[in-house]
């Protein structure tokens, strides 16, 4: 058995989210306080009672997704004697989920993390004004299709990128709103099955970012970084990097760059991993994963159950 830890980013996110953590292990409470003290806000009662619009917002959902999956990995620690160094080939998070991994890693605290992520939710939700920029999924193409599509929806006012390549069939547009309504309408001529709008308050992982990616380039002059201890696959290289430099200049990329998933999956099965396992809200990477292949076993582990039965299995 060859293990790898992934992260899951935006999008799976819900209220009630860490409370059964929270209310079951003291660790995991330390981890919510944590971050509680470092964003100076209660971020943990916004993850358990809502309102769900307050939660759904950049700034909230990010450093909560990052909360949550830093829970299960403390109390794995703490609880269970499971260091995810021992046991772990390489970590990844999908976009702000590869913060997480970094926190995990031990390049960053999880008081930097936390003012990190909240620093880039804040960025990107003011980098372009609600409205002008949004993203989609096109399903039942796949990534080397899509460059004729992104062509077509193109011109001199608006623009549309390739942000995500999930997996093999599922790739998001993100960019300028005219660009990607051209793209839902367009798509079936093109060989999708579907292009669907995504109810994202902006346009991630575009050029339309860069605002954002300078923000984030002078909040990680701010924090005390560590290479990693566990290999980090980067979104925007989909290949394994330690060197704590090469880790937030890849970060920075990834503001703008695109989500390489399917080849990071890919790049972990190369490398002879059996098992990926998802650590925090959701189950959205695992379904991912299943759909790039479906050799690889996959576990989502965000509940007491789900964190029993891994500490189980390791």
């Amino acid at each position: 058995m060859k293990y790898a830890f992934v992260f899951p980013g935006q999008g799976s996110q819900f209220v009630g989210m860490g409370k059964e953590l929270a209310d079951n292990f003291a660790s995991a409470k330390e981890v919510f306080e944590e971050v509680n003290n470092a964003l100076k806000q209660d971020l943990f009662k916004l993850m358990t009672e809502g309102p769900e619009s307050e939660l759904m917002l950049t700034a909230n959902a990010q450093p909560a997704l990052m909360a949550h999956s830093m829970a299960v990995v403390r109390v794995l620690e703490k609880e269970f004697g499971i260091k995810l160094k021992d046991k772990a080939s390489y970590v990844a998070g999908h976009s702000l989920g590869e913060y997480s991994a970094a926190c995990a890693a031990g390049v960053f605290s999880l008081e930097d993390t936390a003012k990190l992520l909240r620093i880039r939710g804040d960025a990107m939700q003011k980098a372009v004004p609600v409205g002008v920029g949004g993203m989609a999924a096109v399903l039942g193409m796949s990534f080397k299709d899509i460059d004729a599509l992104v062509e077509a929806c193109n011109d001199d006012h608006s623009l549309c990128v390739a942000a995500n390549d999930n997996s093999d069939g599922q790739v998001v547009l993100s960019g300028h709103a005219a660009a990607i309504e051209k793209a839902v309408e367009i798509a079936a001529e093109f060989g999708a099955k579907r292009c669907v709008r995504l109810p994202v308050s902006a346009p991630f992982h575009s050029p339309l970012m860069q605002p954002a990616a300078e923000a984030m380039a002078r909040a990680f002059m701010q924090v005390e970084s560590h290479d990693a201890e566990i290999p980090l696959i980067a979104n925007v290289l989909a290949a394994p990097i330690t060197n704590h430099k090469e880790i937030i200049k890849h970060l920075i990329e990834q503001v703008t760059g695109t989500v390489r998933w399917r080849e990071t999956v890919m790049y972990m099965k190369e490398q002879g991993i059996t098992d990926i396992i998802e650590l925090g809200a959701g189950k959205v990477l695992s379904g991912i994963v299943k759909r790039s292949d479906k050799e690889i076993n996959t576990a989502s582990v965000g509940s007491v159950a789900e964190i029993e039965e891994l500490a189980k299995n390791l």
